[in-house]
C-alpha cells in the first residue's frame, strides 16, 4: 500500500494503454527538450563535473549512476506531484506524457520501415544510412540482405530495451521505476562501451542497465515466442529451442535472448559477418543452420509482425498485471 500522496505516480492500466497508442500513432518527435534527450544531457553534464575532479574511475562511474538517477526520477516524479495540486486532469497528463516518452515501440517500426521502403525504391545508399540509425557497423559493406538482417537484428534488441523492459518495470515501480530503467539504458549507451575512457567509469552503469532487462530479455523471449504462434509463418518451438541455446551467442547477458529468439520464431539466420571500422568483429551466425539468411522483404515484413505483436502483448500482460495488483492491494 502506498502512502496517498503518492498515488500520482502509481502504474495506470489506462494510461499505459494511452501511452502507448500515442507511441504508435505519433512515433518519438526529436525535440530538445524530450525526456530522454535531458537524461542524456544531465548524463554529459555530470560527467565533465566528475572528470574535472579527477573521479573518472569506477567510483566516479558509481556516483554518476546515482547522480543521475536521483536528478531524473526526482525531477519526473516532481512534475507529476507538482501537477496533482492543479486541475483533476493535469497529473494524469503529464504522466501519461513521461509513459509515452519512454516507450519506442512505434518509432522503432518506422525507423527499421526505411530500410524497406529504400530498398524498394531500389536506393541501397539510403538504405545503408538508415541502418546506419539503427546499428553501429560499417554500413558500406551491406547488400539488401544483410542490411534486413541488421534491421531485423536492431527489432529484436530493442524490443527489450524499449518495450518490454520499460513496460516491465512501469508495471513493477510506476513512473520512477520506468525512469529509473531509462536512466540505465541510456547510461549503458553513453558509458557503458568497454573503451580504455569508460571500461571503469562506465561500469556502473553498465551493471545497472544489465540487471534491470535481465528477468524482461527472458520475459521477451518467451513471449516472443507466443506471439509466434499467431504469426503466418513463424514457429514457437523454434522460437523458444533457438533461444535457449544461442542466447549467449552475442556479447552480454540480455541482448541474444530476443534476437535468438526472433530468429527462431522467424525461422531465418541472423548476424553473419559484420565489419566495425575495417575490421572484421564477428562472422558468427545465430538460428536454426538449416534455414537460410534473412534476406527478403518477406523475412523483415514478418519479423516486424512478430515485434508489433509481441510488444503488444507485452504492454497488455503489464496492464493486467497492473490490475491485478491493484485488486490484491
Amino acid at each position: 500500500m502506498i502512502p496517498a500522496w503518492l498515488a500520482p505516480l502509481a502504474p495506470s492500466p489506462a494510461f499505459l494503454a494511452i501511452a502507448l497508442a500515442l507511441d504508435l500513432a505519433l512515433g518519438d518527435p526529436t525535440y530538445p527538450a524530450h525526456p530522454v534527450r535531458l537524461i542524456g544531457a544531465t548524463i554529459a553534464g555530470v560527467e565533465r563535473g566528475l572528470r574535472r575532479l579527477r573521479l573518472d574511475g569506477r567510483g566516479g562511474g558509481i556516483l554518476l549512476t546515482i547522480t543521475v538517477a536521483v536528478l531524473a526520477v526526482g525531477a519526473a516524479s516532481g512534475a507529476i506531484l507538482a501537477a496533482a495540486r492543479g486541475p483533476a486532469w493535469l497529473a494524469g497528463a503529464v504522466h501519461v506524457f513521461v509513459v509515452y516518452s519512454f516507450l519506442a515501440l512505434g518509432d522503432l517500426l518506422r525507423h527499421v520501415w526505411r530500410v524497406e521502403r529504400a530498398l524498394a525504391a531500389d536506393d541501397l545508399a539510403a538504405a545503408r544510412r538508415a541502418v546506419g540509425a539503427l546499428v553501429v557497423r560499417d554500413s558500406d559493406r551491406l547488400d539488401a540482405g544483410a542490411c534486413r538482417r541488421a534491421a531485423i537484428e536492431s527489432l529484436a534488441e530493442n524490443l527489450t530495451d524499449g518495450v518490454t523492459s520499460a513496460v516491465f518495470w512501469y508495471a513493477a515501480g510506476g513512473v520512477p521505476g520506468l525512469v529509473l530503467f531509462k536512466v540505465a539504458s541510456t547510461l549503458d549507451s553513453m558509458v557503458g562501451n568497454r573503451t580504455p575512457r569508460y571500461l571503469y567509469f562506465g561500469w556502473a552503469g553498465a551493471r545497472l542497465d544489465d540487471v534491470m532487462n535481465y528477468v524482461p530479455a527472458r520475459l521477451t523471449w518467451l513471449a516472443l515466442a507466443a506471439t509466434a504462434l499467431v504469426v503466418p509463418g513463424c514457429a514457437s518451438g523454434q522460437a523458444l529451442r533457438v533461444g535457449l541455446r544461442q542466447h549467449a551467442v552475442l556479447p552480454g547477458p540480455n541482448s541474444g535472448w530476443s534476437e535468438a529468439a526472433a530468429a527462431g520464431a522467424i525461422r531465418r539466420r541472423l548476424v553473419g559477418p559484420i565489419w566495425l571500422r575495417g575490421t572484421m568483429v564477428t562472422d558468427v551466425w545465430i538460428g536454426d543452420p538449416a534455414d537460410p539468411p534473412a534476406a527478403t522483404r518477406a523475412d523483415l515484413v514478418r519479423a516486424m509482425q512478430l515485434v508489433a505483436l509481441t510488444g503488444l502483448l507485452a504492454t497488455a500482460l503489464a496492464m493486467a498485471a497492473i490490475a491485478a495488483l491493484r485488486v490484491v492491494s
